[in-house]
């Protein structure tokens, strides 16, 4: 457990949890121990968490003049350990309370952040209080739980000025998504993290100047994502939006079924969203209600080309195609739903494929753009083609599946027990669009009205004449066969980039 000696000569402790750039988390409460953390469903595996105890709580030392709990006056701890760290510029992420916490250190010391992450941030201290009626409407959305008759009478308790401490246990499952046996656990463990003395002076009577900090926050050079959960009363997500909109720079999102312990909710939708957003050669989008996740290459004024992958894939399947074509194209690839960083909202088919890749082409002002789509994604392409003909530029399709039934139809598979970079749910569901296509899908390829090439594998398990007769459908379609398998651009680039150069492209 590392220690420092911050401004004042109190002894401040942090723990390190995963390997990777460092992100320094603020635990809220407020003045909670860092340690209710965890390693943040999963996050340490890309991250190494720095779980800063504020002083007074965890490892941390009590100071001698309690007036340095104020959330301003913390705000210096928190520059003491970047310094400590050795940290030129600080990811930081702020968790409820400390989400105030993280802002006020963004607005004091802007040269010195990297990144700000407000988990389920308090909003109070910056003009934008939480109010009963929030949280009652949080509540409703709760109506159908076993428990919610015993938690709305603890938070009328409460609300009615009658706060006791059994009022406060009454309403901790409003603030989990799931009151399963984790939360239950984790809401336990509270009481005995936290310091009630330091967190009755966290927030000061007066002293605080909001107008001053908020204009700062106005004009913050820096990456900001607030994110909110579904379920969560304070802040709602209407309340968490309007703080994302102070920012010039934010990402705002939304976690479906989550509380105000995301993390616990949904490790994965967590920690893709999170990653996401601290990795800096990822952009986010939100498209159709569904945050896609993209990576780009080379000069933007150049022409546009977009890259989808196929099942089970994601966009840094393209790494090495991405950076050949990056030389004359300013280059796009997307994770799809329930594939890489996007979101994974358990519901897929070619159509909601095809129809993220509608939504990213118009998100990013790409229409007429070159799209390039192996397997799945080239059948999510064609279908793209065929419903707006004016919306693709020139089309490339790699050994994708012709949507003509499997026969014999493909067995329903089995899971595999290691961790998936993907939805597992994607699997059954193409599979059965692959046995039973919908045909129109093959009865409109006449209506494509874009140059289109088709690249098959000569080793592929694709059946190539079907291949041969997909492109012959197709007004200006043409095939072109290159010796790989079924990943034709993994198997052979040169291959491939050549095929597309001979199109035209690249």
């Amino acid at each position: 457990m590392p220690l420092f000696d911050t401004y004042d000569g109190t002894e401040l402790a942090y723990h390190l949890v995963g390997e990777g750039e460092p992100l320094i988390c603020l635990p809220g409460g407020p003045m909670r121990a860092a340690r209710y953390f965890g390693d943040l469903g999963g996050l340490s595996r890309t991250r190494r968490l720095v779980l800063f105890d504020l002083r007074g709580t965890g490892d941390s030392a009590v100071p001698q003049d309690p007036s340095t709990y104020r959330i301003d006056r913390l705000v210096d701890d928190v520059e003491a350990l970047r310094a400590h760290l050795g940290l030129e510029q600080a990811d930081v992420l702020g968790h409820s309370a400390s989400g105030e916490l993280a802002a006020i250190y963004a607005a004091k010391y802007p040269q010195r952040l990297r990144s700000l992450t407000l988990i389920t941030p308090g909003t109070g201290t910056l003009g934008l209080p939480a109010t009963d009626q929030d949280r009652r409407d949080a509540a409703e959305l709760r109506a159908h739980e076993p428990w919610y008759a015993e938690a709305r009478a603890a938070l009328e308790e409460i609300q009615a000025g009658r706060a006791t401490p059994e009022a406060w246990a009454g309403i901790r499952p409003f603030m989990y998504g799931r009151w399963d046996a984790a939360a239950q656990a984790h809401a336990a463990a509270s009481p005995g993290q936290r310091n009630a003395e330091a967190g009755s002076l966290y927030y000061p009577e007066s002293g605080l100047d909001t107008d001053a900090t908020v204009a700062a926050l106005r004009e913050l050079p820096v990456p900001v994502l607030v994110l909110a959960g579904e379920y969560d009363g304070g802040p709602s997500p209407d309340r968490a939006a309007e703080l994302a909109a102070l920012f010039p720079q934010a990402d705002f999102a939304v976690q479906r079924g989550a509380g105000h312990f995301p993390w616990m909710d949904d490790p994965g939708a967590f920690t893709r969203t999170v990653a996401a957003f601290l990795d800096p050669d990822v952009s986010s989008v939100q498209a159709g209600g569904i945050r896609l996740a993209y990576r780009t290459w080379g000069d933007p004024a150049a022409p546009p080309v977009v890259l989808a992958h196929g099942r089970g894939g994601s966009s840094l399947d393209w790494t090495g195609i991405a950076e050949q074509l990056a030389s004359r194209h300013r280059v796009y690839a997307l994770d799809f739903r329930g594939h890489g960083l996007s979101d994974w909202p358990g519901r897929y088919s070619f159509e909601f494929f095809r129809d993220d890749l509608h939504a990213f082409l118009e998100a990013r002002n790409l229409s007429g753009a070159t799209v390039v789509g192996h397997s799945m994604g080239g059948a999510a392409a064609l279908l793209l083609a065929e419903r707006y003909p004016a919306l693709v530029g020139t089309l490339v399709i790699e050994d994708a599946p012709p949507l003509l039934p499997l026969d014999p139809p493909r067995a329903p598979a089995e899971q595999p027990s290691e961790e998936l970079g993907y939805d597992w749910q994607v699997v059954p569901s193409i599979d059965a669009q692959l046995n039973a296509p919908d045909p129109a899908a093959r009865e409109l390829l006449g209506e494509i009205t874009a140059p289109v090439l088709v690249v098959g594998g000569a080793r592929s398990h694709i059946d190539q004449k079907q291949l041969v007769w997909m492109a012959r459908q197709i007004p200006a379609g043409q095939f072109t066969s290159v010796d790989a398998g079924h990943l034709v651009h993994a198997d052979n680039p040169q291959g491939f980039l050549a095929a597309l150069r001979s199109f035209g492209v690249g």
